[in-house]
Formats: C-alpha cells, sequence, structure tokens
C-alpha cells in the first residue's frame, strides 16, 4: 500500500478539529426521546439483567471443573448442564424484549425528527429551494436521520451496555483474583492511545461519507427527473453525465473502502489486545496453580471474565470519540433545522377573513442579496465540525449574516441588488391588472410577494387594508389562487391534481372548473377520464393541457385574488381565446394581477403597469399609456402591435 502504508488511513488530520460532545448538544437530543423516557427506564433495566446474566455462565465453568468433575457428583454436574441452557434461553428472552424497546425508541425517534425535520423544509422560503439541491434534501432527510437512529438506538446503547459489563466484571474479578486483574488492565494502556486516534479518523470518515452520499443523491436528482433526463438528451451530455457521477460514485467507493480497512485495523487491534491479555494472564495464572495457589476451575473462569472485558473496556476508552462519529448525523439534520426561517408568523398572527380584493403596495422594495438575508441553502450553512457546539455554530451563522455580501462598494461595503425599487399601485377589487415589461423588470417577484413567497425588504403590502405580514399565511394563501410560470403536476390522476387545490369539492364542481378552463373535454375523451395518470411532473401532457390543468385548479379553489404568471402563455390562439372567454367569468368580483404577454389580455385590463429594471415606470390604461410615448408605446411596437398571436 503506497503512501507511507496502512498507517496513512489513520494518521492523516490529526491536528482537525477533536470531535466534542457538548452539553447544547446532548440536551437538543434527548428532547427527541423525551416522550420516550418510560421505555428508556425499561431499557436500562434489560442491559442491567443481560449484563448481570451473562457473567453467571463463567462461574458454572468453574465450579464444573473444580467440584462436580473431580469429585464425581452426577447431580451437581446435571444442575449445572441445565443451568449452562437456561441461562443463554433466559438471555435471549430478555433480548428479545430489549430489542424492541430499542426499535420503539430508536424507530420513534427517527419518526418525530424526520418529521421535524420536514415541517422545518415546508416553512423555508422559495429562496431556500432556488438555492439548495433536491438530492442533497432527500440525503439529510433520509441517510442522515437514519443515521442519527443508530446512534440512539445503538451506539448509546452500547456504550451504557459496556460500561455496566465492566463494572460488575471488575467486581467479580477483583472477587476471583485481584492481582490477576491488575495484570490484565495494565496491559490496556499500550494500546488506548492508536485506538482513540482509529476512532477519530473513523469519526471524520463517516462525516465525508453522508456528504460524498449527499453529492451522490443530487447529481441522480437532478440527472433522473424528467425534466433532467430531457436536458441531457437533448445536448447529447450523457457521456459528460456519467463520468460525473462515476466521479461521485468513485468517492463513496474510496470512503467506504477506507472506512472497511480503518475499522478491520480497530477490529484487529482489539482482538491483539484480548490475545495478549489472556495469554499473560494463563502464563501467570498457570504458575499460580502449579504452586497451589490457584485452581484450575478459577483459572479458567477468570480468563472468559477477561475476554469478555477487554472488549467493552476498549470501547469505553474510545467511547466519546465513537459517540462523535455517531452524533455527525445530528450535527447534520440540526444544521438544516437551524436555518432561520425567512417567511415567518408574527406573534399571534390574525385571521385574514374572505376578502373584496384590494391590493395595495406601499413603496416596496426588495433585495435578493446584500442585506445578510442571503444565506438560506445548504451550501452556506457550512459543513463545521462541532467544534464549540451549538452556541458556537449559532455564533459562526451570526458573524457570517452580519457580514453581508451583494454587490460591493469601493470600501468594500455590501451594496443591496435591489429586484424591486419603490414600488406604489392599488387594485381594486374586481379589477384586471397587467403587469408588463422586458425580462427581469421584476414582474415575478411582484406576483411572488401577494402570497408572501418573498417578504419586503422596504415597505408593505396591503390586502383589505390589512398588513400581509400580520395574518396567518393559511388564511393568506386561501385568499389567492396563483397559475405559476412552470405549471407542476404531481405523479397521480388528473383527478388527484385538480383534487389538491380543495379536496372536499365535489365532481360536479370540478368538472365545472375543467370547463372553465376548456379541459374537460379533453380529459373526457381519455380512456381513463379523470382517472388518467399524468405521470412525472404532468409530462404526458401537453405544455398548453398543463396550463389548463393549472388554470382549472386555480379555479376549483375559486380565491377572490387572482395571479397569473404568465398563464396562458404556452397555449395556442384557439385555446388562449377560450380561456380568456373562460376567465373573464371567473375574474368577475375579483382582483386578478397578470403577467400579460397577449394583446387581448392587455386591452382587456383596467390598469397595466409597466416594469423596468425593478421600478415601476408608467401605469396607466393601453390608450393612455400609447399617449405618453413611453417604454410602454415601445413594447407595443415591437411586440405587441406586431404579432399579437404570438405576444
Amino acid at each position: 500500500m503506497h503512501g507511507g502504508g496502512w498507517w496513512a488511513y489513520i494518521s492523516h488530520d490529526e491536528d482537525k478539529d477533536q470531535p466534542q460532545i457538548t452539553r447544547e448538544l446532548l440536551w437538543r437530543v434527548w428532547d427527541f426521546a423525551t416522550p420516550y423516557r418510560s421505555r428508556v427506564a425499561a431499557l436500562l433495566v434489560t442491559i442491567l439483567l443481560i449484563s448481570s446474566i451473562s457473567l453467571i455462565s463463567p462461574l458454572l465453568y468453574r465450579d464444573l471443573i473444580d467440584n462436580a468433575i473431580p469429585n464425581g457428583d452426577f447431580t451437581r454436574l446435571n444442575w449445572l448442564a441445565l443451568g449452562m441452557i437456561t441461562i443463554p434461553i433466559f438471555n435471549g428472552m430478555i433480548g428479545v424484549w430489549q430489542r424492541q424497546l430499542n426499535a420503539t425508541i430508536g424507530e420513534g425517534v427517527i419518526y418525530d425528527l424526520r418529521r421535524a425535520l420536514y415541517a422545518h423544509m415546508q416553512r423555508m422560503s422559495l429562496r431556500f429551494f432556488t438555492q439548495t439541491r433536491t438530492g442533497e434534501l432527500m440525503s439529510r432527510l433520509n441517510n442522515d436521520v437514519v443515521g442519527a437512529q443508530r446512534a440512539i438506538s445503538n451506539t448509546l446503547v452500547t456504550i451504557i451496555s459496556n460500561f455496566v459489563s465492566v463494572i460488575v466484571t471488575l467486581v467479580i474479578m477483583l472477587a476471583l483474583e485481584w492481582r490477576l486483574t491488575l495484570l490484565g488492565l495494565a496491559i490496556l494502556p499500550l494500546f488506548i492511545l492508536p485506538a482513540r486516534r482509529i476512532g477519530r479518523v473513523l469519526r471524520d470518515l463517516s462525516r465525508k461519507s453522508m456528504e460524498h452520499n449527499a453529492e451522490m443523491n443530487a447529481t441522480m436528482n437532478e440527472t433522473l427527473n424528467v425534466s433532467g433526463a430531457l436536458l441531457v438528451k437533448l445536448f447529447g451530455r450523457e457521456k459528460p453525465e456519467y463520468d460525473r457521477f462515476s466521479k461521485d460514485s468513485a468517492s463513496v467507493r474510496d470512503i467506504g473502502v477506507r472506512s472497511a480497512i480503518v475499522g478491520h485495523w480497530f477490529f484487529m487491534l482489539l482482538g491483539v489486545v484480548s490475545a495478549v491479555g489472556s495469554a499473560v494472564v494463563f502464563w501467570v495464572g498457570g504458575h499460580l496453580v502449579l504452586r497451589g495457589e490457584f485452581t484450575i476451575g478459577t483459572i479458567v473462569a477468570f480468563g472468559t471474565y477477561l475476554s469478555q472485558m477487554y472488549g467493552p473496556l476498549m470501547s469505553l476508552t474510545n467511547a466519546q470519540v465513537q459517540f462523535a462519529q455517531n452524533m455527525v448525523s445530528f450535527e447534520r439534520v440540526f444544521e438544516v433545522m437551524d436555518i432561520p426561517v425567512e417567511i415567518a408568523e408574527v406573534t399571534n398572527p390574525r385571521q385574514l377573513p374572505l376578502v373584496s380584493g384590494k391590493i395595495k403596495f406601499e413603496d416596496v422594495s426588495f433585495a435578493y442579496s446584500g442585506l445578510g438575508k442571503e444565506e438560506v441553502g445548504l451550501d452556506e450553512i457550512a459543513r463545521f465540525s462541532w467544534r464549540g457546539g451549538f452556541e458556537a455554530h449559532l455564533k459562526r451563522g451570526k458573524e457570517k449574516t452580519d457580514e453581508g455580501s451583494g454587490a460591493l462598494t469601493e470600501a468594500g461595503e455590501s451594496r443591496p441588488q435591489w429586484a424591486l425599487k419603490d414600488i406604489d399601485f392599488t387594485i381594486e377589487p374586481g379589477q384586471l391588472v397587467a403587469l408588463v415589461g422586458p425580462s427581469g423588470a421584476g414582474k415575478s417577484t411582484i406576483t411572488y410577494m401577494i402570497p408572501r413567497l418573498y417578504d419586503p425588504t422596504h415597505g408593505r403590502i396591503l390586502i383589505d387594508g390589512q398588513d400581509i405580514l400580520d395574518v396567518t399565511l393559511n388564511s393568506l394563501a386561501n385568499n389567492i389562487g396563483m397559475v405559476t410560470q412552470e405549471t407542476y403536476l404531481f405523479y397521480d390522476t388528473i383527478k388527484a391534481n385538480l383534487l389538491y387545490a380543495r379536496p372536499d369539492a365535489s365532481k360536479a364542481e370540478m368538472v365545472a372548473a375543467a370547463e372553465a378552463a376548456n379541459i374537460h373535454e379533453f380529459i373526457a375523451g381519455l380512456p381513463d377520464g379523470y382517472d388518467t395518470v399524468v405521470g412525472e411532473r404532468g409530462y404526458r401532457l401537453s405544455g398548453g393541457e398543463r396550463q389548463r390543468m393549472a388554470i382549472a385548479r386555480v379555479v376549483l379553489r375559486d380565491p377572490r385574488i387572482l395571479v397569473l404568471d404568465e398563464a396562458t402563455s404556452s397555449l395556442d390562439s384557439l385555446s388562449e381565446e377560450l380561456i380568456q372567454q373562460a376567465l373573464q367569468e371567473v375574474m368577475k368580483g375579483r382582483s386578478s394581477l397578470v403577467i400579460a404577454h397577449r394583446l387581448s389580455t392587455i386591452l382587456a385590463a383596467d390598469n397595466i403597469l409597466v416594469m423596468e429594471k425593478g421600478r415601476l415606470v408608467e401605469q396607466g390604461t393601453h390608450d393612455k399609456l400609447l399617449a405618453q410615448g413611453g417604454l410602454y408605446t415601445t413594447l407595443y411596437e415591437t411586440q405587441f402591435k406586431i404579432s399579437p398571436e404570438l405576444a
């Protein structure tokens, strides 16, 4: 083996952060185990019973060798043989109970931890998901949570069992022969330092393994979903993507091989300790037997106790490092749970009742970066070691947030990068307002702020005179229906996708919504009708069909406010005209904000908002804006007037 032999596997990174188990981390882990404290207590009882009963067998061996066989005592021999059979049966039955308790605690903790992590991810802002790869989120939610379960159900139980076993075994060994006990223990320190070094490296390898697995999961998720697979095929990138996946897989393979080799050396070292200790004890004990100071049965029992003690004792000398290695999973889970919720409800938020639909933007500005808010993805929470514990992590996160980022001035200070600046407009109930402007002008950002997918950096947004920051997110969502630029459908039936907006809707209401979106006849013509499965992300349907499905879903929700983000951009002219007719009925009595790319939508609008570089530069009716001869006139001449059917 190159690079200095096997020692190269366990001697590197010695100066790196030492694994530390802090009080804050342990208390946080215990919070998840608290609901199972009665089972934890019962588990401790089983550990005591199993550890104590296991120590009876060597005493039976001693009695068999020293008394039953030399004295020809058949009755004693029969009882000893029965005891040798009964003890493992009794121990095994307690072990089954212990395993049931252990599994209940471990699976319960993983259930609670996974739910808490999933709930926190659901509360993350849209910006968090735009800055985080889905595959890595899945790795945190699956692999890391399972690793956290092992820390509780396996590692912790093993440490407690070893501790109890060592204490009880030492008491019995000292009672049998204190000199041989001290002799057996004297050998152990020669192996403690190498064992601790191996344990530290195993901990580091465990973290790296999780990171490499997360990277591989992210690659698979990006390239094996329908959109990624389509992109790969269209650009002929199968070979580069295969090479990228091979590289990620190789990293997982190499770290696995390295962990296996280091683990093998650890167990080999354990075997050497046991063999050397037993040999020395039997050698010295043999001399004592020959001198008549020791019985043969005692030395056999003593040797058995010694072999039983070395394993737990070696494990306990490295318990802190071993436990830290397994706690890496908790670290990674808590890293995600500690990301602040960017879109949060205020204390005691109000319910937003059924609104009339008046929307008002008051001096609204929004910056994606430069104000200390950009650190919301997994890439920004750093693969920190647990040095200093949870408080140090929060302190480092605060320091990073205080530093900010974004554009830099000449003095090196952070400068906000504004997506919206000083936006003021009002939408009256029942009005249709169109948003127009060049790409990147801030149109989508405005639509995303109404349902609080983003919050204003400055200013406020009012619905019926109430600041949307002061109301519950659910009541806000109940009043708003939005069709986004990219239509998303679940891998489920058409019926399930439509009812996602309103699960209690009747079949008649669902059909009426589909008719309003001009999609019912298409659905009815399918072999399975509304029970047709739409495929991954709805890709079994055309772009226009997916758009109409999305509109039907919003119509079924029956909101007071409609937000359409290029909702008809993928429709042909005939479908678009039918949709516009349907939407005219749907929009009656509702406030509607539409990112418009078609002349028909713009002409029907009560007010037109013209955006440029994050600012509202013009607003008014079509005729009024044309008379001004500004940006809207330019857009009309270059886009809408020339090709209205494509606009």
